[in-house]
């Protein structure tokens, strides 16, 4: 991607990004479905912030609901300071939201598709970005194509481009890399990455949870229309406190040695031993001594430490994934 993100006016500047409290949705009349449960939700500004959960757990409707698209039934919410009730128009203008689907006009050129946009959101044409954006997302060359004629990447690019031809200061990602090859995830990640740098808030929702542990300083887990997690991400993992120290041993063994008893340990026969234990209550230097104390010569060793996923489906009970 380009080597210079684009910035947004950042003139004013609040402490949260985007701020939910008591925000509740209920669908239909008869058979009444409440989709969001009294959300409270912070997302700091300049944050990278993960919202995940499985299917119908209330993303989309949370994403929906700051994006204009659906009316809430209660609660306050708040984007860059504005309420979308009150202030409907700064709150718009203070976000971009690339959704899932493809939804781009066959018929429009790249070009066309972000004056256009820029035009709705009131931007004077002596202050549009358009081949800065364009190019910034490997799209010059395709600036002025029918969209029909781009491919799917290429099309999800521009989706990111739309959302940015306002310059808000709220980015809002739903899926952006869903079918998206692994060359072209990893470049429109290293653009977020600059547009956040940039001090571009961004809001994700990605079904690849290892993206989200490595991209996101802050997670929320929505299940069920509830909130069930929201924390650091360093600090989610280190509820799971869990660790897996595997060795691999010189010489060949028949059992578990005694001194190794006290541990939750794992025999693969004949030479690997894998120990699982809590970094809270275990250190890992006491199996260490356990195994010289047993007479063994360690080959080799690796850790495994709970991940993302492991949270997640602890949290929802195996849920499935979106």
């Amino acid at each position: 991607m380009s080597q210079q993100a684009l910035s947004p006016d950042l003139s004013a500047v609040p402490d949260l990004a985007v701020s939910v409290r008591g925000l509740r949705k209920v669908y239909g009349r008869k058979r009444k479905v409440e989709a969001l449960k009294g959300i409270d939700l912070q997302v700091p500004r300049g944050a990278m912030f993960g919202l995940l959960g499985p299917n119908g757990a209330g993303k989309s409707t949370l994403i929906n609901i700051l994006a204009g698209l659906v009316v809430k039934s209660a609660g306050e919410v708040r984007i860059w300071d504005h309420d979308i009730d009150r202030e409907f128009r700064p709150a718009r203008s203070a976000i971009g939201v690339v959704p899932q689907e493809l939804n781009i006009d066959a018929f429009f050129s790249p070009r066309e598709m972000l004056e256009f946009q820029a035009g709705l959101y009131g931007v004077p044409k002596n202050e549009r970005r358009t081949d800065e954006i364009l190019a910034a997302m490997h799209l010059s060359d395709k600036a002025d194509a029918y969209s029909r004629s781009l491919s799917g990447g290429m099309r999800r690019r521009l989706l990111i481009a739309k959302a940015m031809a306002h310059a808000p200061p709220v980015l809002v990602l739903d899926e952006p890399t869903a079918g998206v090859d692994v060359e072209l995830r990893q470049e429109l990640w290293d653009y977020v990455r600059e547009l956040n740098r940039s001090g571009v808030t961004v809001l994700l929702t990605t079904h690849y949870l290892e993206e989200a542990q490595q991209l996101c300083d802050q997670i929320a887990i929505i299940h069920h229309g509830e909130v069930v997690a929201c924390d650091a991400t360093d600090a989610l993992l280190r509820r799971l406190d869990r660790k897996t120290l595997t060795i691999l041993l010189a010489e060949d063994l028949r059992e578990i040695p005694a001194a190794l008893g006290q541990f939750e340990t794992t025999f693969h026969p004949p030479r690997r031993l894998s120990v699982h234990y809590r970094p809270s209550r275990t250190q890992i230097g006491e199996i260490l001594a356990a195994v010289g104390a047993a007479g063994l010569t360690i080959a080799d060793l690796t850790t495994e430490e709970g991940d993302l996923e492991d949270i997640f489906l602890a949290l929802t009970g195996g849920a499935r994934r979106q």
